[in-house]
């Protein structure tokens, strides 16, 4: 865990001198303030904040950073950031990626920093399209999604990110609409206090290449009805009025309406995102009417730091070899004169 900061910081702090250099209307303006302002909050030392990137609109993330980062290659940020976080663990290490970036060149990279329970976080900023390299399909993009690669629509079959995560152990998974900066600092917040590996998914528009992704979903009119905003230990809850919720109908989340056909408050589903068995969170994640956002999962666990200490502890423990003449010395040796 990072260090606590003496100064107190506000956002200003955390914002470099450069440039941004991103399309007028982007979302990433909106996640690169939410984390300026989240940072504060942390009470995370300025020199003790890593933002480490791969390639992608994304990735310039680092440079607009007030603190230590890194702009690495393609799809290799989370190996890079493990490394960061092993080698200095008092550091808060953030990894900045985009859905092509994180789940195609990066698939496998990006599956086992997840699997492994290391202490960093993960922002994934999915538009579900290659915004850089102008608008080819990515592996969130739709079914029929026509782009610069895909002109008469594109024919495979997306990722769910949440889904992929969960199904690779994540312990911590959240989603956030781009257009929410006040709830995605909280998320930012939570997730660099929970302990071992967050990925926070952010549903951001692409105004070039793919405007609109999300606004079915995201847009200030409807966003109220079309998503479910998750808060641990309080009922599944949503709509304008407040009147809409979920319940487990066999094997399937169902949505109902309280007051109607003898539905009240307590019927409705708490939700448990400390829950370790994922069944209901992959259910939440699969949700398309109304869609989860907020924190899905967050189950405690132990992180691979706390394995490989525990297991150094041991191997000392039980070594013959109490320092390195000991080991040098060891056996058959011989001097050469």
């Amino acid at each position: 865990m990072a260090t606590t900061a003496e100064k107190k910081y506000t956002f200003k702090d955390f914002a470099s001198d450069q440039e941004v250099r991103w399309c007028p209307g982007c979302d990433d303006y909106v996640i690169l303030r939410s984390m300026q302002k989240a940072l504060p909050d942390m009470g995370v030392k300025k020199e003790d904040v890593v933002f480490i990137s791969g390639i992608g609109c994304s990735s310039r993330f680092p440079y607009y950073m007030n603190t230590y980062g890194m702009h690495s290659i393609h799809g290799r940020a989370p190996g890079i950031a493990s490394g960061v976080k092993l080698a200095n663990p008092d550091l808060s290490v953030w990894i900045i990626t985009g859905d092509g970036d994180a789940m195609a060149i990066g698939g496998n990279h990006f599956i086992h920093v997840l699997r492994r329970n290391i202490d960093l976080n993960i922002i994934l900023f999915n538009n579900e399209i290659y915004g850089l390299t102008k608008g080819q399909f990515s592996p969130t993009s739709l079914v029929g999604q026509k782009t610069k690669s895909s002109p008469y629509g594109n024919i495979q079959q997306p990722f769910q990110p949440g889904e992929l995560a969960i199904g690779a152990q994540a312990r911590f998974f959240a989603r956030i609409g781009g257009n929410s900066p006040k709830e995605m600092s909280k998320i930012f917040i939570e997730s660099h206090n929970f302990k071992g590996t967050s990925l926070i998914e952010v549903l951001q528009n692409c105004v070039i290449f793919n405007d609109g992704c999300f606004k079915n979903v995201t847009d200030k009119a409807v966003r109220e009805d079309k998503q479910l905003y998750l808060t641990h230990g309080e009922p599944m809850i949503f709509g304008k009025e407040k009147n809409k919720g979920i319940v487990l109908n066999g094997l399937k989340l169902e949505v109902v309406t309280i007051g109607e056909n003898g539905i009240t408050e307590k019927d409705i589903l708490i939700h448990d995102a400390k829950e370790k068995d994922p069944t209901l969170h992959q259910m939440l994640v699969r949700l398309s009417y109304p869609i989860a956002t907020g924190i899905i999962r967050a189950v405690d666990d132990i992180t691979l730091e706390e394995r490989m200490d525990a297991l150094t502890a041991e191997v000392k423990v039980n070594s013959n070899f109490k320092k390195t003449d000991d080991l040098f010395f060891s056996g058959e040796t011989y001097e050469v004169e």
